[in-house]
């Protein structure tokens, strides 16, 4: 495959991943901002899509409606969710031979439907609305390339932009919000702090995931177990680097066994959460912890781009 197409194809999905978390992220602000009368919530959603710096060399102060729409439909925000869209769409034009009818209609139907959108579309009254969209968009375009692609490098290539992508978010939403979240003194165990706690599992769809695991009350640790070591939980970090060790080798084999620093590197990373304990995680301290995480697969993403699009 040409490299140009790999690269293609792995920022499609990564773009596409991108919309979705992004959305899910302001689904959890918009939801605890009711409840707070700062903008706690909309701070840890732009620092955990990476758009906080971005935010305020636009703006002079952060206000619930200001972040709701930068992280939305602002031009100017490369990962807001409409900009995600556009590039999704280029990278799938880039290479609409190499995809499936199903996948291709599910990114372009799309981008047409979002052309559509008024402003009243990403006001706080509408919003859940849009998210719900986009939502279905992140689900049927998964859908569309797990259900009729080809196992080969295309769809190989595909997976691998979808679980860096959703790697290095789940690190982000769970570290942010865990130091942001930290209960107060006056807030431990009361409905604040309960519904706080609980927004960290409704951004990644996981509320009755943990129920089902855990069968107890929501608990800040319990959490972090589950987004990070427990290999059923679609989200976690562990099932991230299963499916990109998975990804690699496939690939690995149409290319003569060639192995490099991307090898390695998603090989350590794998295996440090396959055989990881959340004791050692707190021990070692989760913030630095996650921090680790989140460099490392941004340099996998670097190695990636060395080995395979150059």
């Amino acid at each position: 495959m040409l490299a140009r197409a790999a690269e293609s194809l792995f920022w499609l999905a990564r773009y596409m991943e991108r919309m979705d978390n992004v959305a899910r992220l302001v689904e959890a602000a918009q939801s605890m901002s009711g409840m707070s009368e700062t903008a706690d919530e909309w701070r840890s959603a732009l620092v955990a899509s990476g758009c906080d710096e971005g935010y305020f060399e636009k703006h002079d102060e952060l206000t619930q409606a200001q972040a709701l729409l930068y992280l939305t439909r602002d031009p100017d925000n490369p990962s807001a969710i409409l900009s995600c869209l556009d590039r999704a769409r280029t990278n799938a034009r880039a290479m609409r031979t190499a995809l499936t009818s199903d996948m291709w209609d599910a990114v372009n139907a799309s981008w047409l439907d979002a052309r559509r959108l008024t402003p009243d579309d990403f006001t706080p009254g509408r919003i859940g609305e849009t998210i719900d969209w986009v939502k279905t968009v992140g689900t049927r375009f998964y859908g569309a390339y797990a259900g009729t692609m080809l196992r080969n490098e295309i769809y190989w290539f595909t997976r691998l932009g979808t679980f860096i992508e959703r790697a290095d978010n789940t690190a982000r939403i769970l570290d942010v919000k865990y130091h942001l979240l930290l209960p107060r003194d006056e807030g431990v165990g009361g409905a604040v702090d309960y519904y706080q706690w609980t927004s960290i599992l409704r951004a990644v769809s996981a509320v009755r995931a943990y129920q089902a695991v855990y069968r107890t009350e929501v608990k800040p640790w319990n959490i972090a177990d589950l987004l990070i070591l427990r290999p059923e939980m679609p989200r976690s970090l562990r099932a991230c680097y299963d499916n990109i060790e998975e990804a690699l080798d496939q690939i690995t084999e149409t290319h003569g066994g060639r192995r490099g620093e991307c090898h390695r590197l998603a090989g350590s990373i794998a295996a440090g959460l396959r055989y990881g304990r959340i004791d050692d995680v707190f021990a070692r301290g989760l913030h630095e912890y996650l921090t680790e995480v989140i460099e490392r697969t941004a340099l996998l993403g670097l190695e990636l781009n060395a080995f395979y699009m150059r």
